[in-house]
């Protein structure tokens, strides 16, 4: 009696789990069919939402290897950004050396910079004429005695109204002095800093531009509030040809190779915009000179010119 109680509970139980188990196959095939309608829609909702990027975004630069590294400062950090687009894309942060882009800046040696550089290219035409180069005065106007009167020997003598002119200026007056090489380098470094604590220096990847319509990068200056006159600096002379024919026909925006760099043209535009490439080779030029070890026989040559 007992076992047949058993037998008859486990076939119960039995017939329980296959039925828990057993799923028709029309019932499969219907369940499948709207999981992939449902995988397919979830796909494609999945793509709309994902943004569309024209160039594989960059890696972010947290730090860099500077050269001559700093023991007291911290290095400052920037933004990277794009080009490519009028909004601005933010690519990476890069570190700057504090000995170039985080000095004091002085303005007693930018102003003498600025001095320096606007009168090496000045030159006075202002001229006066001598004695002998007015015209006339080859006779003696009186006799040298018994007129009672003084001596002279010609009208055109300097004390005579209409003569020659004493120490007056004399065209081509150029006044070119060579200005010290401490005093050079260390106003571009005060001139950087200066630039980089007023947010007035940004630094982007490249110069390309997608079209040649100055209109398109007036339109970036503008969204990106870089004010009414910009100095882009690359590493090289020979810049993309769509920055160069846009900034063609605008004159406030300008383009510069990096060893052509000086205080004047830095102040004279609102921002400053310099590359990656254009960033290593200023930085690289500008330490080994603060760090150089010949300084001192190296500018013995020039040391007569300079002031």
């Amino acid at each position: 009696m007992a076992t047949k109680i058993i037998n008859k509970t486990v076939a119960e139980f039995s017939l329980r789990i296959t039925r828990c188990f057993f799923i028709p196959s029309k019932t499969i095939q219907t369940n499948s069919a709207v999981f992939q309608e449902r995988l397919e829609t979830s796909i494609t909702n999945v793509e709309e939402q994902l943004p569309t990027t024209i160039r594989p975004p960059l890696p972010i630069i947290y730090s860099r290897k500077l050269a001559f590294p700093p023991k007291f400062k911290a290095p400052r950090q920037v933004w990277v950004s794009n080009m490519d687009t009028v909004e601005e894309e933010k690519l990476g942060l890069i570190d700057l050396h504090p000995e170039v882009f985080a000095e004091r800046p002085r303005v007693d040696i930018i102003h003498e910079n600025v001095r320096w550089q606007q009168l090496y290219r000045h030159v006075s035409y202002a001229n006066t004429k001598v004695r002998y180069e007015v015209r006339g005065g080859g006779k003696k106007p009186r006799p040298q005695k018994g007129s009672g009167r003084s001596r002279h020997g010609s009208i055109r003598s300097p004390i005579w109204k209409g003569g020659g002119i004493v120490h007056g200026p004399r065209s081509p007056t150029p006044y070119f002095y060579m200005l010290g090489f401490n005093t050079r380098l260390n106003g571009l470094r005060s001139t950087l800093s200066a630039k980089l604590a007023q947010d007035d220096l940004h630094v982007v990847d490249s110069l390309d531009i997608p079209t040649d319509d100055p209109s398109y990068l007036e339109s970036l200056v503008e969204e990106r509030g870089w004010g009414p006159a910009v100095l882009f600096v690359d590493d090289n002379d020979i810049m993309p040809l769509n920055i160069t024919a846009a900034s063609d026909a605008r004159g406030h925006y300008n383009l510069m190779p990096v060893y052509g760099l000086n205080v004047y043209s830095m102040l004279k535009h609102h921002t400053l915009v310099l590359t990656l490439a254009a960033l290593e080779r200023l930085e690289e030029r500008l330490l080994f000179h603060l760090n150089r070890n010949d300084a001192a026989s190296a500018g013995q040559k020039y040391r007569l010119d300079s002031v």
